[in-house]
């Protein structure tokens, strides 16, 4: 069980109790080296576990890595953490950090985009603290993701780096961008609704001009939405393509929300990069993921938290029906699709069951189908590469951010311990817990 964390700021070669970093430019000006300790190291490139290994870090970069009896430079600050594994920073390709998983269904209406915000900046502080040095939002209301992005990056809020799609977008009535909730006397309309294929454009070019990282959308419908069927397909082709078409004119990438296996196919054929859930998929949609690199994000730990403790939660009963047909066979798709080949990226649907709790669906993957080293890489080089950041991190080796993180004992030969992190290092500035 975790314990409740402190966050201790050191940056500079100071330590200090304060989230605020000293004077930036006194700080890349004396560029101090860090020298890292650990029993073990996991190359994930490898697969292998080294023994006794240094991490030399200056300012937000790993300048090397080296034999632990090497001698430390003049000056450099030594961190020595003893029996551990060091790991690079963990990812999360779908976590909801503006939601809470005790606001479900109808409870949803009472959260306004302000308070949103600030269960955004609790969050993201539980999930650095849980080893999750990046995370991509798949949608947020009013652009509060947008801010809360800039104020991690401006040192404001501690918290995990951020890729950020805004509002999601979808169909009228569907599981993205609508509000299905309020009967129509309240003509509540979701702010990423857009139906045809210059509608959807628009909304794209909306979402960019106000910062967006990425796009999200919905080409079936959803769990936790009132009045959508999970499997069926939302949009069509032709919305699908315009929307990939202009997201990637802009340099954007897109991530689809798709549980049936048409929708599913439909968003791979429009050029998606990622899907989401991927419930109901089938042998087509396996083949043509792997045949077009498609990356699969599927969240099969959440089904736990949904059927244990929904009810509490607010889930609404329809949405409690449609997790007992989607979990199991999400789960068995999660196995074959892996055995066929197809890229895997780590995605939990945070939000949906409590922040911070991020890792354990390690366990989960181990279980239906992984070697650990496979499930570490999903979270590690796999997300990097979907987000499109792996020449910034997603490995412990020189030139690449310095984001770390250490567990105790072995990942390889027990998965869980992941699910214990104590020390993190995001671009190169430590946030210790205190137990």
């Amino acid at each position: 069980m975790r314990c409740s964390l402190v966050f201790v700021l050191m940056l500079a070669g100071s330590l200090t109790g304060s989230l605020h970093a000293a004077d930036s430019d006194d700080a890349a000006a004396a560029e101090p080296l860090t020298v890292i300790r650990a029993a073990r190291l996991l190359d994930v490139e490898s697969g292998r576990l080294l023994d006794a290994r240094a991490v030399q870090v200056r300012g937000r970069t790993i300048e090397a890595v080296v034999a632990a009896d090497q001698p430390v430079p003049e000056g450099a600050r030594v961190i020595d953490l003893g029996d551990v594994t060091l790991l690079p920073g963990l990812m999360d390709a779908h976590s909801h950090l503006l939601g809470d998983a005790s606001d479900h269904g109808y409870r949803r209406l009472a959260v306004s985009t302000p308070a949103a915000t600030l269960k955004g900046v609790k969050n993201a502080g539980k999930t650095l603290a849980a080893g999750f040095t990046t995370v991509r939002v798949p949608g947020a209301p009013g652009y509060a993701d947008v801010a809360l992005r800039d104020a991690i990056a401006a040192g404001e809020v501690v918290g995990p780096r951020l890729l950020v799609a805004g509002p999601s977008i979808g169909i009228t009535g569907g599981h993205c961008g609508d509000n299905t909730l309020l009967p129509p006397e309240y003509q509540a309309r979701g702010e990423g609704v857009a139906d045809g294929p210059w509608a959807v454009r628009q909304k794209v070019r909306q979402n960019v001009k106000f910062g967006a990282d990425f796009i999200k959308t919905c080409s079936t419908g959803g769990v936790l939405s009132k009045g959508t069927e999970v499997g069926a397909p939302q949009y069509t082709l032709e919305e699908l393509t315009a929307m990939v078409e202009e997201a990637h004119s802009h340099g954007r990438k897109v991530a689809a929300h798709a549980h049936g296996a048409s929708g599913i196919r439909n968003a791979i054929l429009a050029g998606a990069d990622s899907i989401e859930h991927a419930s109901f998929i089938d042998d087509e949609g396996i083949r043509l993921a792997r045949e077009r690199g498609t990356v699969l994000v599927m969240d099969i730990y959440n089904t736990e938290y949904i059927l244990g403790e929904g009810e509490k939660a607010g889930i609404l009963p329809e949405s409690l029906e449609k997790e007992r047909r989607v979990g199991g066979q999400q789960r068995a798709n999660f196995e074959k699709a892996h055995r066929a080949g197809v890229v895997m990226a780590f995605g939990t649907d945070a939000g949906v069951y409590p922040h911070g709790d991020n890792a354990r669906q390690f366990s989960r993957m181990v279980r239906f189908g992984m070697a650990p080293i496979e499930a570490i890489r999903a979270a590690t080089l796999n997300t990097a590469r979907l987000f499109g950041i792996d020449d910034q991190t997603g490995a412990i080796k020189a030139g690449l951010d310095a984001d770390l993180i250490a567990v105790p004992g072995d990942p390889l030969a027990d998965i869980s311990v992941l699910e214990d992190v104590y020390f993190v290092m995001k671009q190169g500035v430590v946030y210790s817990s205190v137990r």
